[in-house]
């Protein structure tokens, strides 16, 4: 007779919720790299476009870039709370399936616009959907131990600052090699949907819905939890600002590295550098200073990144050549990785678990709406000052910044519970 009881499977032991962190974790940066990447081949390529959708004066183009540029996180501001609560509700993994399926819908429009009001209304509208970014951090921070948060959304940031890094350099080489502007917003359409596919196959998330009554939370209730602390609502405004100061930059370098050196060939491919180096020293640096901020302090190394942004910012006015231009914006990237991971950070371990895609759907708002307004308002300087003073006032909102940060936002007090 055979012996079932020796063959049947022993019980399963309750699921560690942080078994598979580092898994998740490491698929998360690889997926952020692809998907940003993806997003900024098209950074260089949108005001040289502009000619071939009918805007050709100089000013015109400084202002429409910053409009474009800035209509997608505009919109995607008032959108994120919804999205963030529905990520508490449903689980952050759908919510980068549904950015990132809208991400390609849309850039794959964008591509084939024929004038610059359809290509701002795909732009604009992609906005809705959008959010991968602050869905990837509320998915890692929900899933990895607390004490290494600072070291995980550090690496996340990575994993962006390379895409990053790459992704300009790319985008303006094919537009260069194809001799189109329009092949890199196919090319994004294609790796965003390949990142999609990642995200179903490789991401782990453990997720348990909330209660009934639990789910049923306001934005209201939201809200009121971001204003009852005394480190979240001025980290909200921390967040509104390090974008808008970062931003106000995007759509002026293409056309300030055309100052600098002319229409010579492959224009597109030295501006995509221009962007990436950035994002070289951000790579280098933000692991770094995420390892750093789980030891010394979130406050202190955001302070230090803050001061070193605005220290190394002014110069880029003052450039004649493009060698120095880009050594300048190397500068720059080394203290500009740090700020948002370590924001992050500290709004992580402000929150539990559980209300973390709602909070930071309501701080992705405030990213957004300094993404949105700042280029908006450089492109606007750009066309009314001049491109140079651009990089002063940029240098001017980072001290602000510094400032606020000095007198409002408290260090994180690690609790028993979380030792």
């Amino acid at each position: 007779m055979t012996d079932t009881t020796s063959t049947a499977d022993p019980p399963k032991a309750p699921p560690d919720p942080h078994r598979s962190w580092q898994r998740t974790l490491w698929a998360m940066v690889g997926i952020q790299f692809v998907m940003t990447g993806s997003i900024t081949f098209l950074s260089p390529i949108i005001p040289l476009m502009l000619p071939q959708l009918g805007v050709t004066s100089i000013e015109a183009i400084d202002l429409w870039s910053g409009i474009i540029t800035g209509s997608t996180p505009f919109v995607a501001a008032f959108a994120a709370p919804l999205w963030g609560r529905l990520a508490d509700r449903q689980g952050r993994k759908l919510a980068l399936l549904r950015s990132s399926c809208a991400i390609a819908v849309f850039t794959a429009l964008m591509g084939l616009a024929t004038n610059v009001w359809a290509f701002f209304g795909a732009r604009a509208v992609m906005g809705l959907f959008a959010g991968f970014s602050s869905a990837a951090i509320a998915l890692v921070a929900s899933q990895v131990p607390e004490r290494r948060l600072g070291y995980a959304l550090g690496w996340l940031a990575t994993g962006q600052l390379v895409g990053s890094l790459i992704g300009p350099v790319i985008g303006g080489g094919l537009a260069d090699l194809t001799g189109s502007y329009r092949i890199p917003f196919y090319a994004t359409a294609v790796i965003t949907l390949v990142a999609l596919a990642l995200v179903w196959v490789i991401v782990d998330e453990e997720f348990t819905p909330p209660a009934r009554d639990a789910g049923r939370s306001s934005l209201r209730s939201t809200f009121g939890v971001l204003t009852s602390s005394a480190a979240l609502l001025p980290l909200f405004l921390v967040l509104l600002m390090a974008q808008f100061s970062v931003r106000t930059v995007q759509p002026v370098v293409s056309l300030f590295v055309q100052e600098l050196i002319g229409n010579p060939p492959h224009l597109a491919t030295l501006a995509g550098i221009a962007f990436s180096i950035t994002g070289l020293a951000d790579l280098i640096s933000s692991p770094f200073l995420g390892k750093r901020s789980d030891v010394i302090g979130y406050r202190r190394v955001l302070l230090i990144c803050l001061a070193g942004a605005a220290i190394t910012s002014a110069p880029q006015a003052f450039v004649g050549s493009y060698p120095a231009f880009v050594a300048a914006r190397f500068a720059v990237g080394l203290f500009i990785g740090g700020i948002l991971p370590t924001a992050n950070a500290l709004i992580g371990r402000s929150v539990p678990r559980a209300h973390r895609g709602s909070v930071y759907g309501m701080t992705a708002s405030a990213t957004f709406l300094g993404n949105s307004l700042g280029p908006i308002v450089g492109g606007a300087i750009g066309a009314s000052l001049g491109l140079r003073a651009v990089f002063l006032i940029t240098t001017a909102l980072l001290l602000a910044n510094l400032v606020w940060v000095w007198f409002k936002v408290p260090e994180y007090r690690e609790s028993d519970e979380d030792a």
